[in-house]
């Protein structure tokens, strides 16, 4: 069969054909160096990409998977092609990148949704520019030349646009333009935007492929035009041979930081930036990627931006500009279905990151409005929790909560008119056994701070290890940025984790952290957070109990999970 869609990379490639009806974040769910699929959540898990049109509806998950698609391209493991149901950014971006710096492409293309669903019949296909051609043998690679682009029509740019683009701020800048007016060009953006401040979530070190780009920026003169802070880096920068990271890691990880505080970047290295003093406020339009911070500053804040992919981010803080598309406008963040929560018998701090991921599962790409929560009162705990774990099986940027988040009272109209969707309690507890991978009740590790702990956090874990102390053959490790470990020094809550026996990491987080850090002879570990219990089974290799935090700090002192939480044996009584 042959198909006509909208060319995204306009580019030639054949294959085998690789299809799921469910998106994959390539980090943390496709293994850089082989291209295989790790997520053991996924219908291909096991499967690689590697010379493979792969088909999926959407990406989802987090920011980084862009730098992944350029560590796969590097390491000669890509897809040969990627075809997507809608205009997906993430990877999407990738591509563009890596053509525009590296001289490295594949193609991307973008099906109807009733032509995307008919791929799961066939077995091969060959992509030429918008023109996909299926069938059931081996296909000849397409003989086909892209045509010259013309620059976008429906793109206005301003004089300083204009300047930027022919170089009036220096190659760097330039270059950097070149990509965000490509990006802009996908999303259908008629303008750019300014931008007050940005959050470089590109920091994370993937491979060479993540210190190649930014050491190419900054060889051309880059220096960021807006304020710029920096997400949690690969390492714990002033404890990295104190817990046991590799120099082979160490050495590019302090690299690539370096990098970018030489554009200058502020070493806040968190990826919660929401935590820091004067996160933004409402209607502000800023330029964040880290798919957790994105969904709070949107969802939370109010603020205003899209979940951008990793090194769009760089080019936002490079131009002061982005996109009027997404976030940014108005029918961006508009709900388009309501996802209504059953009355639950009791909440407590787990519930959170359960409905946040089951909440992500149902809406996919589309915003939700969230009814039935009115009278829970969640801590802003909660909400970071939620907004990580919906980050995390959702394409979506935000969600709105009626009676709790800012912009729910705008969309009361669409109650009746939108198409809606239940959450139960069986599906509550559904989410909650996919979550336990852990094979057995052992715990040898627990794990908090995915996304990065904050000060109400560390009071409330404090209060629970008062007076006790956790069993010698477990770790207790959190991760948190800088200021909020300063912050909680001082209010006496570091004595009394020390006490108990636990260990603070800053810098870095737990989707960064691998052996040695996580002692070799653990098993199973324990968290509290679903976004790390999602990605740590394909990550680390290991079980995972999944709790509450006073569930952790028991299992810390026991050794062993101590059961399923009071609201699931409720439910299931």
């Amino acid at each position: 069969m042959q198909y006509h869609g909208q060319c995204l990379v306009d580019t030639a490639a054949t294959g085998k054909l690789l299809y799921a009806n469910v998106g994959v974040s390539f980090w943390g769910g496709v293994d850089s160096q082989t291209g295989e699929i790790i997520d053991r959540h996924h219908p291909l898990h096991g499967q690689s990409v590697n010379g493979r049109i792969l088909a999926i509806p959407s990406s989802r998950g987090s920011c980084t998977g862009s730098i992944v698609l350029i560590e796969l391209l590097l390491n000669k493991c890509a897809p040969a092609g990627l075809i997507f149901q809608e205009p997906e950014q993430i990877i999407t971006l990738g591509v563009l990148v890596a053509k525009t710096l590296l001289d490295l492409s594949i193609p991307v293309l973008v099906l109807r949704p009733e032509e995307f669903q008919s791929l799961k019949e066939h077995k091969y296909a060959a992509i030429a520019g918008p023109t996909l051609q299926t069938g059931e043998h081996p296909l000849p690679p397409p003989t086909y030349e892209a045509p010259s682009s013309p620059p976008s029509k429906t793109l206005h740019l301003s004089e300083t646009d204009e300047a930027v683009l022919h170089g009036a701020r220096g190659a760097a800048a330039q270059k950097a333009m070149e990509i965000l007016l490509s990006f802009a060009q996908i999303q259908g953006a008629t303008r750019l935007i300014d931008i007050s401040r940005a959050h470089i979530d590109a920091c994370i070190y993937t491979g060479p492929a993540s210190l190649r780009i930014p050491q190419t920026f900054l060889s051309l003169g880059a220096r960021v035009a807006i304020p710029t802070t920096l997400n949690a880096i690969s390492i714990d920068r002033r404890r990295w041979r104190e817990i046991g990271i590799k120099e082979e890691l160490a050495i590019p990880a302090d690299q690539l930081a370096e990098t970018y505080l030489a554009m200058g970047a502020r070493p806040v290295f968190t990826c919660a930036p929401y935590l820091l003093e004067s996160p933004p406020t409402a209607g502000q339009d800023i330029g964040w990627s880290e798919s957790n911070a994105v969904v709070f500053a949107n969802s939370v804040l109010g603020a205003r931006t899209q979940k951008y992919p990793d090194l769009i981010d760089v080019c936002i803080a490079l131009t002061g500009r982005a996109p009027l598309a997404g976030g940014h406008a108005d029918e961006g963040r508009t709900p388009s279905v309501v996802v209504e929560v059953a009355d639950l018998p009791k909440i407590d701090d787990a519930v959170w990151p359960v409905l946040g991921y089951q909440i992500g599962q149902l809406a996919g790409g589309d915003i939700p409005l969230i009814v039935g929560l009115e009278h829970t009162k969640p801590r802003i705990a909660d909400l970071k929790a939620f907004g990580a774990a919906f980050a995390t099986t959702a394409s979506a940027s935000m969600f709105h909560i009626r009676g709790v988040t800012p912009e729910a009272s705008k969309f009361e109209g669409i109650t009746q008119t939108a198409k809606r969707m239940v959450v139960h309690e069986s599906d509550l507890v559904r989410t909650w056994e996919d979550l336990n991978t852990a094979q057995g009740s052992s715990v040898g590790l627990v794990s908090l701070g995915n996304p990065h702990f904050s000060l109400e956090e560390f009071e409330s874990l404090s209060h629970l290890c008062a007076d006790c102390k956790k069993d010698p053959s477990v770790q207790m490790m959190i991760t948190t940025g800088r200021e909020t470990y300063e912050l909680a020094a001082s209010k006496g809550y570091m004595e009394t984790l020390e006490a108990f026996g636990a260990t603070v990491i800053t810098d870095t987080c737990w989707c960064m952290i691998r052996e040695p850090v996580i002692p070799p002879q653990t098993i199973n570990l324990m968290t509290n957070s679903a976004k790390y219990a999602h990605y740590a089974p394909g990550m680390v290799q290991r079980g995972v109990h999944f709790g509450s935090l006073a569930q952790c700090v028991v299992a810390s002192c026991t050794g062993y999970f101590g059961g399923e939480p009071s609201w699931k044996q409720d439910c299931t009584a």
